[in-house]
């Protein structure tokens, strides 16, 4: 079996075009998205749209949980008061534009997708979609998490696999909460962005993660994880935002994957 995950498209209408685009001619078997549907750009009705028109399972995104609840805050954490300033403007635009249907969404997404597979070697496989962490919504596990601290959210979570986004930065660690003689291997996915890459690369991204008769949380190497990235039309998103009212700094960021 193959599952599709993808996140962070942040409005980006060319990019989520190319995205299924892309995705469709690998055909996995399911397709789950974990959030951030919106903000950044001049789409959020649009993306909504296409992706309620294919039914595809969505957890909520911190900007996603802000904009269905009309607030002014979406969760992000900007470092400069040049960037709060910047979605202070991005969060009251897209708070202007989306329309009630796609407010109400929104605001009606689950926080978390759960999954259990009984494998063949009579261990079961946890696997948990959320957008930041188990633990918070916004909350940013990056590539650099200290080792036991990663470990210890998954055990928490009971998931065997923890997929997850809003850093914009793809990912895949593998971790022991087992011995070297009883292996017990956790998995933390990050899917990267499909619309606001931030890894230097400006093509959108996402993970497919490809489960068979040998996938076992007692071999490190089984589950396989792959990183997929896929070309869209950079210049008419960030041309899309350097004509509306959104700074042109987040042009730029959609140019150089910032």
């Amino acid at each position: 079996m193959t599952i599709a995950l993808f996140s962070d498209i942040h409005a980006n209408l060319p990019a989520l075009e190319a995205f299924f685009a892309d995705v469709d001619k690998r055909r996995p078997d399911q397709i789950f998205c974990l959030g951030d549907l919106v903000g950044y750009n001049i789409w959020p009705n649009e993306v909504i749209r296409a992706i309620r028109e294919r039914g595809i399972p969505t957890i909520a995104g911190n900007y996603d949980f802000g904009i269905g609840r009309a607030s002014d805050d979406c969760g992000c954490a900007y470092k400069t008061d040049e960037e709060k300033a910047n979605g202070a403007v991005s969060i009251s635009f897209t708070n202007q534009i989306v329309q009630p249907a796609e407010r109400q969404y929104l605001r009606e997404l689950p926080k978390h997708i759960r999954l259990e597979f009984e494998l063949t070697d009579g261990d079961p496989l946890l696997v948990l979609f959320v957008h930041g962490s188990p633990r918070k919504i916004n909350e940013y596990l990056f590539e650099d998490r200290d080792e036991k601290s990663l470990l210890r959210i998954l055990e928490s979570a009971n998931a065997d696999v923890l997929c997850f986004g809003h850093t914009h930065k793809p990912y895949h660690r593998i971790l022991n909460s087992g011995t070297d003689t009883e292996p017990h291997f956790r998995h933390a996915i990050n899917t990267g962005s499909v619309g606001k890459p931030k890894d230097g690369d400006p093509r959108g991204g996402y993970v497919l993660l490809h489960f068979d008769e040998n996938t076992s949380i007692r071999r490190a190497d089984s589950l396989r994880v792959e990183f997929v990235r896929f070309e869209y039309d950079v210049e008419k998103a960030a041309r899309a935002v350097e004509e509306s009212p959104l700074p042109d700094a987040y042009a730029t960021a959609l140019r150089e994957g910032k």
